[in-house]
């Protein structure tokens, strides 16, 4: 649960916070991956709907890179809307395909190069490191005991990261990102997890909570 103290300090800030949500795919590298059931894209947009509500009942301003769950974005456009609006955190939704089983956050740790452009700003990485560890940290609280944790990681160990650096939305983002692997979809058991209505609120409180934590004030 996140404390009272916390909430307060959010409240208290000089400027309306504001977290923009990008529900994955549709986009220039594909649909994404798919479960026996249910497929990326729907997972991704049926919790950014009810993170937004979660977020916007706490007096955040929420604004979302698509406005439909087929509508094609691509990333660096989804950047575009998280740099336009100013975001506090721009969160980026997603599920994995692997052997594994669980969840896992990325963040740029380094530049990257796509397209002959380069970023994040290096005073971009300096100040996303931390907040990276405070989300993260309040997302395994908020998923303990319901998914398996599979760590913060550099966008350097994806598969993209691994080519350019960071992933393509990282390297486009002016504001701090993150970009969750909800689950690893093609696990049955986790499939069947996060794509029942209890475990959608579940995901969206967990991460409405670890982004409540990241975007509030803490000492240097």
């Amino acid at each position: 649960m996140l404390g009272f103290a916390s909430l307060l300090l959010v409240g208290l800030r000089s400027h309306q916070l504001t977290v923009c949500i990008d529900p994955g795919h549709p986009s220039e590298v594909g649909r994404g991956t798919a479960g026996a059931s249910v497929s990326e894209i729907h997972v991704a947009w049926a919790v950014a709907q009810k993170l937004e509500k979660l977020l916007v009942s706490k007096h955040i301003k929420v604004v979302l890179t698509k406005h439909a769950e087929e509508q094609y974005v691509k990333n660096m456009d989804r950047s575009k809307v998280a740099n336009d609006c100013a975001a506090d955190l721009f969160v980026r939704l997603h599920c994995d395909s692997s052997s594994g089983s669980g969840f896992a956050t990325y963040y740029p740790d380094r530049q990257g190069t796509v397209h002959g452009f380069t970023g994040p700003d290096p005073a971009l990485l300096t100040k996303l490191a931390p907040i990276a560890k405070r989300f993260h940290a309040q997302l395994h609280k908020g998923l303990d005991g319901f998914l398996k944790d599979n760590g913060l990681m550099s966008d350097i160990k994806t598969a993209v990261g691994s080519k350019q650096g960071a992933l393509t939305g990282s390297i486009y983002s002016k504001v701090p990102v993150v970009l969750v692997e909800m689950c690893v979809l093609t696990n049955p058991k986790d499939e069947a997890l996060v794509s029942s209505p209890t475990g959608e609120d579940r995901l969206a409180k967990a991460l409405a909570d670890a982004t409540i934590e990241a975007i509030s004030p803490h000492p240097m």
